[in-house]
């Protein structure tokens, strides 16, 4: 009985919590939420439900785990000895989100779940204090840095989610520069009373990248901010192209 415990034991420590969570993301980038359950998990794992249960109390909780560990690995930037201002900070934390979510399908939708049911929890304490101590560091006033690192992460989270849905709509299967393209002649043939605008940018939408048009959001957030809440106004933009 007591070697029978040992060796229950020895397995329970082997199937560690980031072994489990790791495994979960694979079946999440497979398969999405729905291909999530803890009989494909014990399947993955090759172990038993309660191995399992041991870590993780239900599904809640692993979407949960799952979420924290790509957030966290998206937002580990590598240091750089070349000094960096508040703004390319933002401007990296930010890429490494839009890329993370690019790269998992269900993370978009993970995320707006988390900062409206549970943001009290870490995935969006990480998120808002990597944006944060940068909005701090710009100096703008201490009254002023909620509203100013809401603005950025809704705007990080909703322009990325956006992407990441766009990519699913369409299907691997469909080349983005026809698709583009075929936009792009479509809005060209709308009527020029009706849509002048839609007409007059429709050729902007052929050639446009996906990361500048999205940092170009940033700038335009930063610009705003340090208008408003800078003595001077004077924001850090990156020179152009």
């Amino acid at each position: 009985m007591a070697t029978r415990t040992r060796r229950s034991q020895r397995r329970t420590e082997a199937l560690s919590r980031e072994r489990i969570v790791g495994a979960a993301v694979e079946l999440l980038d497979a398969a999405g939420e729905g291909g999530l359950t803890f009989r494909a998990l014990t399947e993955r794992l090759s172990t038993g439900p309660g191995a399992i249960y041991w870590h993780v109390a239900n599904k809640g909780e692993l979407l949960g785990a799952a979420t924290d560990a790509v957030v966290a690995a998206a937002l580990a930037i590598e240091p750089d000895k070349s000094p960096k201002t508040p703004q390319d900070e933002i401007r990296a934390v930010a890429l490494g989100l839009f890329d993370a979510i690019d790269e998992h399908p269900w993370l978009a939708t993970q995320l707006s779940t988390q900062f409206s049911r549970s943001p009290w929890g870490s995935v969006t304490a990480r998120i808002f204090e990597s944006i944060g101590r940068q909005i701090c560091a710009l100096g703008v006033p201490e009254d002023n840095w909620f509203t100013a690192t809401s603005g950025l992460v809704h705007y990080i989270l909703g322009a990325a989610g956006q992407n990441a849905a766009n990519a699913r709509v369409l299907g691997p299967d469909v080349d983005r520069t026809e698709f583009l393209d075929a936009v792009s002649r479509a809005w060209e043939e709308l009527d020029p009373g009706d849509y002048p605008f839609t007409r007059a940018v429709a050729d902007q939408v052929r050639d446009h990248d996906d990361h500048e048009q999205f940092l170009a959001g940033i700038d335009l957030v930063l610009t705003g901010v340090t208008a408003l809440h800078l003595p001077g106004g004077q924001a850090d933009t990156p020179p152009a192209a």
